[in-house]
């Protein structure tokens, strides 16, 4: 999508501190860090939320999922623990509509969250 703040990011258009990268999914420093460690995990495919997933995305989340995991080992608080969280919408607290996933560390994070 042409007006996508994250579509940007994957071309390359706005520059981002990238932690990782596969041919699914990028991984980059979040500019509004609310721990720590606070990184995004998009899909390098425009997915606006996670209503709007189909079957033949269904990879995807799995993609995003390990390198969540991945981000954790390769920066040492996957021991420790983490949180991933995915908004859905603006009730559930979504802000860009293309789907991501958080991943907080770095702090003991309270339950239930805000």
């Amino acid at each position: 999508m042409a007006d996508c703040i994250f579509c940007k990011i994957v071309a390359g258009e706005i520059p981002a501190k990238v932690v990782f990268e596969d041919e699914a999914v990028l991984a980059f420093e979040d500019l509004n860090p609310q721990a720590p460690e606070h990184v995004l995990v998009i899909p390098k495919k425009h997915i606006a939320t996670l209503n709007d997933l189909s079957a033949e995305d269904a990879p995807v989340i799995g993609a995003m999922s390990r390198a969540a995991a991945r981000i954790a080992h390769d920066r040492g608080f996957a021991e420790i623990g983490y949180r991933t969280v995915m908004n859905c919408n603006e009730h559930g607290g979504q802000t860009v509509y293309h789907i991501h996933m958080h991943v907080l560390a770095g702090r003991a994070l309270s339950w239930p969250p805000g």
